[in-house]
Parts: C-alpha cells; structure tokens; sequence
C-alpha cells in the first residue's frame, strides 16, 4: 500500500537530481562516487522494508507532491521543512542525516522541476537523501576519528 503512493517514475528510475556528486565534489572539494540505477532501486526497497520509515517517506512524498500555494513566500517555507525532512530520512541516521538535510539545501538551489511548488523540492530531497544514502562518500568507509575504545 505504501509503495501506492511512490509513483512508478520516482521508484523505477532514479531521480535526475541522483549524481549530484559532481557538482558536490566541485562544491565542497571532495570525490563524490555517481549512483547507479541497481543502487538507488535497492536503497528505494530497503527504506521502504522498514515500515516506520516507509510511512513517513510516503507521507512527506505525497505532501510534496501535490504542495502548491497561490503566494510563493508561504509554499517556500512549507516545502523547504517537508524537503528538509524528507532528504534527512531518507539519508539514515545520524551524522548522515544531518549531511542529506544540509544536501538538500545545495540540489534544492541546483533543481528545478516543472509542476507544483512542492515538485522541484520533492526531487531535491529524493536526490539529497539517496546520495546521501548510497556509497560514495570516502569518509564513511573510514573509522570515526571520534570513536574511543570501550572500557
């Protein structure tokens, strides 16, 4: 039921913001791997395995989806929140989440989506939370330069 509200576009191809990396590698002066299209459908089926995540995914999905206001100021603070939230839970847990809310900032400015307010967010947030996701940054293969060994 959940998946319902995933569209076919969305859930069987990558979004277009999906490789953000080069444009991230050049922006904060890191490598950045591309996501593959196995990769992101994978990711798409683990979130949606975990049927808490899975709900809220789809709630925050379809709010975006069908956000549109008359006045841009009041849809753009709406749609940054529900993109904000979408793109950290997407992204896993902490410091990831962080990093994919923060993402979603820098793909947010670099797309632009024909539709509703909500849409260019949507795609954004998808973008920002799977790359972030996914493999590809070299730092989470490395052990935290914060971690102490237990007593």
């Amino acid at each position: 039921m959940i998946l319902g509200v995933w569209n076919s576009r969305r859930r069987s191809s990558k979004p277009s913001g999906i490789g953000l990396g080069g444009g991230l590698a050049d922006a904060f002066s890191t490598e950045v791997t591309s996501v593959e299209t196995a990769d992101y459908e994978a990711a798409v089926d683990a979130v949606f395995a975990d049927g808490d995540l899975a709900v809220n995914v789809a709630a925050l999905t379809r709010l975006l989806r069908d956000l549109d206001v008359a006045a841009d100021y009041p849809g753009f603070v709406v749609d940054e929140f529900l993109g904000r939230e979408l793109a950290g839970c997407l992204a896993g847990d902490q410091p990831l989440r962080l990093l994919g809310e923060a993402t979603f900032h820098y793909a947010d400015v670099t797309t632009h989506t024909e539709g509703t307010a909500g849409a260019d967010d949507l795609d954004a947030a998808l973008a920002a939370g799977f790359q972030t996701r996914l493999p590809g940054w070299p730092w989470t293969a490395q052990p935290s330069p914060f971690g102490v060994e237990p007593r």
